[in-house]
Protein backbone atom coordinates (compact mmCIF):
# COMPACT_ATOMS: atom_id res chain seq x y z
CA UNK A 1 0.00 0.00 0.00
CA UNK A 2 0.70 3.38 -0.67
CA UNK A 3 0.46 6.31 1.48
CA UNK A 4 -0.68 10.18 0.27
CA UNK A 5 -1.40 12.60 3.41
CA UNK A 6 -3.39 15.54 2.44
CA UNK A 7 -5.00 18.71 4.33
CA UNK A 8 -8.26 20.22 2.42
CA UNK A 9 -9.77 22.30 4.76
CA UNK A 10 -12.19 20.09 7.62
CA UNK A 11 -10.99 16.24 7.27
CA UNK A 12 -14.65 15.30 7.19
CA UNK A 13 -14.83 16.39 3.69
CA UNK A 14 -11.47 14.96 2.44
CA UNK A 15 -12.34 12.04 4.27
CA UNK A 16 -15.74 11.64 2.35
CA UNK A 17 -14.34 12.21 -0.64
CA UNK A 18 -11.73 9.26 -0.82
CA UNK A 19 -14.16 6.65 1.17
CA UNK A 20 -15.53 4.05 -1.48
CA UNK A 21 -12.97 4.99 -3.79
CA UNK A 22 -11.19 2.39 -6.19
CA UNK A 23 -8.02 1.25 -4.77
CA UNK A 24 -8.62 3.38 -2.02
CA UNK A 25 -8.17 1.29 0.75
CA UNK A 26 -8.07 3.40 3.31
CA UNK A 27 -8.73 7.07 4.48
CA UNK A 28 -8.47 8.15 8.08
CA UNK A 29 -8.35 11.68 9.47
CA UNK A 30 -5.52 13.03 11.31
CA UNK A 31 -2.90 16.04 12.44
CA UNK A 32 -0.06 16.90 10.32
CA UNK A 33 2.82 19.58 10.30
CA UNK A 34 2.57 20.57 13.77
CA UNK A 35 4.93 21.19 16.37
CA UNK A 36 3.06 19.25 19.32
CA UNK A 37 3.41 15.83 20.49
CA UNK A 38 0.09 13.75 20.10
CA UNK A 39 -2.53 16.80 19.58
CA UNK A 40 -6.29 17.13 20.73
CA UNK A 41 -8.89 18.14 18.07
CA UNK A 42 -9.30 21.21 20.52
CA UNK A 43 -6.07 22.05 20.76
CA UNK A 44 -5.78 21.37 16.80
CA UNK A 45 -9.22 23.78 16.34
CA UNK A 46 -7.90 26.13 18.81
CA UNK A 47 -5.00 27.03 16.56
CA UNK A 48 -2.33 26.09 18.76
CA UNK A 49 -0.31 23.52 17.87
CA UNK A 50 0.53 24.43 13.69
CA UNK A 51 -1.15 20.90 12.52
CA UNK A 52 -3.69 20.99 9.63
CA UNK A 53 -6.65 18.48 9.43
CA UNK A 54 -5.55 15.86 6.92
CA UNK A 55 -6.79 12.41 5.59
CA UNK A 56 -4.22 10.00 5.66
CA UNK A 57 -5.02 7.95 2.39
CA UNK A 58 -3.98 4.04 1.78
CA UNK A 59 -4.08 3.12 -1.69
CA UNK A 60 -3.35 0.43 -3.94
CA UNK A 61 -0.96 2.12 -6.83
CA UNK A 62 -1.93 -1.05 -9.25
CA UNK A 63 -5.47 0.51 -9.11
CA UNK A 64 -5.50 4.26 -8.37
CA UNK A 65 -2.11 6.46 -8.93
CA UNK A 66 -0.65 9.21 -6.75
CA UNK A 67 -1.56 11.50 -9.53
CA UNK A 68 -5.29 10.82 -9.41
CA UNK A 69 -5.50 11.04 -5.67
CA UNK A 70 -4.10 14.30 -6.01
CA UNK A 71 -6.65 15.32 -8.97
CA UNK A 72 -9.50 14.35 -6.39
CA UNK A 73 -7.92 16.49 -3.89
CA UNK A 74 -7.25 19.37 -5.77
CA UNK A 75 -11.09 18.93 -7.28
CA UNK A 76 -13.03 18.35 -3.76
CA UNK A 77 -11.39 21.89 -2.02
CA UNK A 78 -10.59 25.28 -2.99
CA UNK A 79 -6.56 24.85 -3.10
CA UNK A 80 -6.24 28.63 -3.81
CA UNK A 81 -7.85 29.72 -0.13
CA UNK A 82 -5.14 30.48 2.20
CA UNK A 83 -5.59 29.36 5.74
CA UNK A 84 -8.98 28.21 4.95
CA UNK A 85 -12.09 26.23 3.77
CA UNK A 86 -15.35 28.37 3.20
CA UNK A 87 -16.43 29.94 7.06
CA UNK A 88 -13.62 27.68 8.10
CA UNK A 89 -10.82 29.66 8.82
CA UNK A 90 -7.74 29.32 10.50
CA UNK A 91 -3.92 27.40 9.66
CA UNK A 92 -5.88 24.08 10.71
CA UNK A 93 -7.73 24.68 7.60
CA UNK A 94 -5.02 25.08 5.45
CA UNK A 95 -4.63 23.11 1.99
CA UNK A 96 -1.18 21.14 2.33
CA UNK A 97 -0.07 17.71 0.62
CA UNK A 98 2.58 16.24 3.14
CA UNK A 99 5.19 14.00 0.78
CA UNK A 100 6.30 10.70 1.99
CA UNK A 101 9.52 10.88 -0.91
CA UNK A 102 10.94 12.68 -3.31
CA UNK A 103 8.80 11.60 -5.98
CA UNK A 104 5.79 12.16 -4.54
CA UNK A 105 7.12 16.13 -3.96
CA UNK A 106 7.78 15.96 -7.87
CA UNK A 107 4.26 14.46 -8.95
CA UNK A 108 2.25 17.35 -6.19
CA UNK A 109 4.55 20.17 -7.98
CA UNK A 110 3.58 18.92 -11.36
CA UNK A 111 -0.02 18.34 -10.47
CA UNK A 112 -0.34 21.70 -8.53
CA UNK A 113 1.18 23.72 -11.11
CA UNK A 114 -1.26 21.98 -14.18
CA UNK A 115 -4.33 22.32 -12.02
CA UNK A 116 -3.78 26.38 -11.68
CA UNK A 117 -4.74 26.75 -15.39
CA UNK A 118 -8.30 26.19 -13.61
CA UNK A 119 -8.22 28.79 -11.26
CA UNK A 120 -8.40 32.69 -11.58
CA UNK A 121 -6.28 33.04 -8.29
CA UNK A 122 -2.93 31.44 -7.20
CA UNK A 123 -3.14 28.13 -5.89
CA UNK A 124 -1.53 28.27 -2.13
CA UNK A 125 -1.47 24.69 -1.36
CA UNK A 126 1.81 23.99 0.49
CA UNK A 127 4.07 21.05 -0.29
CA UNK A 128 5.97 20.00 2.58
CA UNK A 129 7.58 16.67 3.60
CA UNK A 130 5.26 14.99 6.35
CA UNK A 131 6.05 15.56 10.32
CA UNK A 132 4.38 15.34 12.95
CA UNK A 133 1.11 13.10 12.28
CA UNK A 134 -0.89 12.14 14.34
CA UNK A 135 -4.39 10.20 13.67
CA UNK A 136 -7.39 11.71 14.98
CA UNK A 137 -9.90 10.64 17.76
CA UNK A 138 -12.15 7.74 16.69
CA UNK A 139 -15.38 9.54 17.06
CA UNK A 140 -14.04 12.01 13.51
CA UNK A 141 -13.80 8.65 11.99
CA UNK A 142 -16.28 8.11 9.12
CA UNK A 143 -17.85 11.35 10.57
CA UNK A 144 -20.02 12.13 7.08
CA UNK A 145 -21.27 8.36 7.05
CA UNK A 146 -22.56 8.41 11.06
CA UNK A 147 -23.88 11.65 10.81
CA UNK A 148 -25.79 12.53 8.20
CA UNK A 149 -28.26 14.83 9.70
CA UNK A 150 -25.62 17.00 11.27
CA UNK A 151 -26.18 20.75 9.89
CA UNK A 152 -22.50 20.92 9.22
CA UNK A 153 -22.93 17.28 7.61
CA UNK A 154 -25.71 18.55 5.16
CA UNK A 155 -24.61 21.97 4.06
CA UNK A 156 -20.75 21.60 3.79
CA UNK A 157 -19.83 18.28 3.58
CA UNK A 158 -22.82 16.43 1.47
CA UNK A 159 -22.44 19.17 -1.40
CA UNK A 160 -18.35 18.55 -2.03
CA UNK A 161 -19.25 14.51 -1.69
CA UNK A 162 -21.59 15.17 -4.37
CA UNK A 163 -19.37 17.56 -6.67
CA UNK A 164 -16.57 15.03 -6.57
CA UNK A 165 -18.15 11.82 -7.05
CA UNK A 166 -20.34 13.54 -10.23
CA UNK A 167 -17.06 15.08 -11.45
CA UNK A 168 -14.98 11.49 -11.31
CA UNK A 169 -17.84 9.07 -11.32
CA UNK A 170 -15.49 6.46 -12.57
CA UNK A 171 -13.03 6.53 -9.60
CA UNK A 172 -15.73 5.07 -7.86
Amino acid sequence: MERAVLGGGCFWCTEGAFKHMRGVESALPGYAGGHVDNPTYNAVCNGVTGHAEVVEVLYDESVISYETILEVFFTVHDPTQFNRQGNDIGTQYRSAIFYVDENQKMIAENVKSRFQEYFDEEIVTEISPISNYYEAEKYHHNYFELNPGNGYCQMVVAPKISKIRQKMSHLY
